[in-house]
């Protein structure tokens, strides 16, 4: 890692949290729900508004949602998709869910929908999946919930009961499955994969390669796991990747980011001792090896948070967890730790370099107006980020 930066400019910033929801969408991060403790309660963040993050300026605002709005929720997967947010599942005050709501990001109104599905049978209500985003449509995998046990789960192996969770023939577990939602013909379906899927597991990592879907670790029943597993979206295709290097520890809640046409970046987790993790991890799908990475943010360990990969291969990693969340009042955060995982573009130095020193160079301060438009516009945006403030973090 070349640098990295953590920092909070403005006054107002967004409530620590962990379980939540988080997307990049034109250099803006949107946070939305999760929860937080209070004493020795955990309290979902409210669900009618949505957190936005200005990258640029280090600037916080908050939006009211109206609309169809969503229970306050944890665990949801959330992703985005032609300018919307999508979230799917999640945990709530009454156990897992399996709804679907979009939000547009783009309007400026912030309006949930909830989405009724046309075609199609919706996955049983679960949290802690994750999904990638392949041709328009939004394919999940895995998770931890309930459902009603059929012979064809149980033949199949694609759902592993939690022996200690069962109500009335109601059975709470790990699954493998993969399910579509296309969002233009509000249609579910379920492909037919081939190959040895990977076991039933919840709160992994998963992350989109060109038409590859990649998943890393998560908790299999009681252990936690450092697997790599990779399914072909075109020919619905499993693969365990064996990798040619040692490999991090096994672990779950952590985060896996799509940094290149053959890079994926790791962040955090919890290990197999529960031990909160802060490494990082470079894979390279080609040569099938691990690379752990040095970073700035070595004291700062993140599980249950969530990363967004950001402009120029950057990695925007926010909120989660400092501790074991089982435990009481646990270390939720709100900091936004942004990882620099490339060299910047020529522009982007030249930017950071003027809005940083302008203030201290009367010099650079008279010529200011002899920038060209474009170069000045985003310099008057970038100071903002370089402005003292109370709040500010390094």
């Amino acid at each position: 890692m070349d640098s990295a930066f953590e920092r909070h400019c403005s006054e107002l910033v967004a409530r620590e949290r962990s379980g939540h929801t988080a997307v990049v969408e034109d250099n803006q991060l949107y946070v939305w729900g999760g929860y937080m403790s209070v004493g020795d309660d955990e309290v979902f963040l409210p669900n009618d508004e949505i957190w936005m993050y200005d990258l640029e300026q280090s600037v916080w605002k908050v939006f009211h949602m109206p609309g169809e709005v969503p229970p306050p929720m944890s665990g949801t997967c959330g992703c985005s998709l032609d300018g919307h947010m999508y979230i799917f599942g999640g945990c709530d005050d009454y156990g897992q869910t399996n709804q679907i709501y979009c939000v547009n990001l783009t309007d400026g109104k912030y309006t949930w929908r909830k989405i009724t599905h046309e075609v199609g049978s919706a996955p049983s209500p679960r949290d802690k999946l994750s999904y990638w985003v392949y041709q328009g449509r939004i394919i999940y995998f895995g998770g931890y919930g309930h459902k009603l046990l059929t012979d064809e789960d149980s033949r199949n192996r694609s759902f592993i009961v939690d022996e200690a969770s069962s109500v009335e023939g109601i059975f709470w577990g790990w699954n493998n499955e993969v399910h579509i939602f296309d969002p233009t013909h509000s249609k579910w379906s379920r492909p037919h994969t081939h190959g040895r899927a990977p076991a039933p597991r919840a709160a992994h990592a998963s992350a989109t390669l060109g038409h590859r879907g990649y998943i890393c670790g998560g908790r299999v029943m009681e252990t936690r796991t450092n697997d790599i597993h990779c399914l072909d979206l075109e020919s619905w295709t499993w693969s365990e990747i064996v990798p040619a290097s040692t490999s991090p520890v096994g672990r779950s809640w952590h985060t896996l980011t799509a940094l290149s046409d053959s890079s994926l970046f790791l962040f955090g987790g919890l290990s197999v001792d529960c031990k909160p993790m802060s490494d990082g991890w470079l894979f390279d799908v080609e040569s099938k090896k691990w690379r752990e990475v040095e970073h700035p943010f070595k004291t700062k360990p993140r599980l249950w948070h969530t990363a967004c990969p950001g402009r120029d291969s950057d990695v925007i990693v926010f909120g989660g967890s400092c501790d074991y969340i089982l435990l009481v009042d646990t270390g939720h955060c709100n900091d936004a730790l942004v990882f620099q995982t490339q060299p910047y573009p020529l522009f982007r130095i030249c930017v950071d370099y003027i809005a940083k020193n302008v203030r201290n160079s009367d010099s650079l301060g008279n010529q200011l107006p002899l920038l060209p438009p474009k170069l000045l516009t985003a310099v008057q945006r970038r100071m903002c980020f370089y402005r003292p403030s109370k709040k500010q973090k390094y």
